[in-house]
């Protein structure tokens, strides 16, 4: 039996790595002739976006409403001179002397309607006639930006996790305010330890404060905690408190039951005795055992519950030398204590604790944003510029929970490259979402903001633009009914 079959039999197949109309190759050599252009050309086509979103949530209101202006009256008005400084640390610039680099921004001449910015001097000078009342009021801001920020993302948490954090700034001079203390990193160097509080559920900045480089003392923690139910949203019912050890005291445990929140603190001095006979070990393959007790440390005005995990502590093997025994039956385990208000088992409330981790990582965020960046000598100027930066560092928060509701509503997250944008640092949401070519022209008198279309990013720019404008020409959440009532009504 003869088979017969045509000689060629490769197929023609499609090439799945170019488009049949992509445009002309470039060609770029040392050859390459350049000159100048007259359009107005900004690299940072994201704060389009920015713009959109201040009208959207009036954020000029709020800052009229909130703020606390100072005694000295700026040319440009306070909220221009606020309004600037937040953008500059939005882009990434986290000293007062960087605007330098963006004076002659279009995208920023555009928004203060200016052919070029002030000297960077004029906002230095204003930076340095901040202080704490102005910070403080700041705080406020933030407040009522957040609960709209919620309601725009239609968030109502009910409970939430607060984490609380201690950080050291180390300062290079003299610095109001500089102790030395604890600092790992810079031994015997002076700094500032200021405390941040952020909210688990959103990773935002929820309070936080500048302070002496010294221990917190229990007064202090206790002022702390009383002043987080003042930040919290309407929506906002139940609220569990983790911190570290050196938030444990009576004062910080009695402030934490006086506000109806739950609290897990890590133990600094306390030395509970628990039941030799109740420690569990609830994990079979874990060397990991529980236990949990009641008692009244000395100065405490009533028992409080403690638990505790200990861990056994594994010989050296493969080693011949003979092993000291121990003296004493506890020094078998590493040994960690907690004192909470929280029932259950004691190693899902150590559970609940460790969670708490992922803060370390929101600190380092926040510090590498401008927190390590200190402008003045003067404490209360250093003071306000904490609240600052950290407003700034909110707001990119809320830039990428508005980003990420953008894509759910369009087509599936797998295909946007908005992808994972809640859980990106600010890093890398930047060149998602700021670092975007863009080209200011005039056309029927009126200008215009063109984003190239051989820009992978460029669609979901302009979607992210078409949602907010969306909800510009909707009633906004705050002035109609809706599932939770704001605390602020402006």
């Amino acid at each position: 039996m003869v088979k017969r079959q045509k000689n060629i039999t490769s197929k023609n197949r499609i090439r799945k790595g170019f488009c049949k109309n992509r445009a002309n190759a470039r060609k770029i050599n040392a050859s390459t002739p350049y000159e100048t252009c007259t359009e107005h050309l900004s690299p940072f086509g994201g704060l389009l976006a920015l713009i959109k979103f201040f009208d959207l949530v009036n954020f000029h209101k709020i800052f009229n409403y909130a703020y606390q202006p100072t005694t000295r009256e700026p040319r440009l008005g306070h909220y221009s001179m606020m309004v600037g400084i937040l953008m500059l640390l939005f882009i990434g610039f986290n000293r007062i002397w960087h605007f330098v680099y963006i004076r002659l921004d279009a995208m920023l001449c555009g928004f203060f309607n200016l052919s070029r910015l002030p000297a960077a001097s004029t906002f230095w000078r204003y930076v340095d006639n901040l202080g704490i009342n102005q910070a403080k009021s700041l705080l406020r801001v933030m407040s009522i930006l957040r609960e709209r920020a919620w309601q725009l993302c239609n968030l109502h948490y009910a409970q939430i996790r607060i984490n609380i954090d201690t950080t050291v700034k180390t300062v290079y001079g003299n610095q109001q305010g500089a102790r030395k203390g604890h600092n790992a990193k810079h031994r015997g160097k002076q700094g500032l330890r200021p405390i941040l509080c952020f909210i688990e559920e959103t990773r935002e900045y929820l309070l936080g404060k500048l302070r002496k480089g010294t221990t917190v003392t229990g007064q202090e923690a206790a002022d702390f905690i009383a002043d987080i139910r003042d930040q919290l949203p309407g929506c906002v019912q139940d609220v569990l408190l983790r911190a570290d050890g050196e938030f444990l005291c009576w004062q910080s445990v009695k402030a934490a039951m006086e506000a109806g929140f739950k609290f897990i603190i890590a133990n600094r001095g306390c030395t509970p005795v628990f039941d030799p006979g109740n420690w569990y070990r609830p994990f079979k393959r874990k060397a990991i055992e529980y236990n949990s007790c009641i008692y009244q440390p000395g100065g405490w005005r009533q028992p409080c519950r403690f638990v505790a995990m200990r861990i056994f502590k594994d010989l050296k093997k493969g080693s011949d030398q003979p092993q000291q025994c121990v003296l004493f039956e506890d020094d078998k385990y590493t040994y960690r204590i907690f004192c909470t208000d929280l029932a259950g088992p004691a190693h899902q409330v150590i559970a609940q604790y460790d969670k708490r981790a992922d803060v370390e990582n929101l600190v380092g965020e926040a510090k590498r944003e401008g927190l390590d960046m200190i402008p003045s000598a003067k404490f209360k100027s250093n003071y306000a510029f904490f609240q600052i930066v950290m407003l700034a560092y909110n707001i990119w928060r809320y830039m990428k929970m508005i980003a990420q509701n953008s894509v759910c509503g369009n087509r599936p997250a797998s295909d946007s490259i908005l992808k994972g944008t809640m859980t990106n640092t600010v890093r890398i949401a930047r060149l998602k979402l700021l670092f975007i070519a863009a080209k200011v022209v005039t056309h029927s008198g009126r200008d215009k903001i063109k984003y190239s279309i051989h820009d992978s990013r460029t669609p979901e720019m302009l979607n992210l633009l078409q949602f907010i404008d969306k909800a510009r020409c909707r009633p906004r959440p705050w002035h109609k009914q809706s599932i939770w009532a704001p605390r602020f009504a402006i």
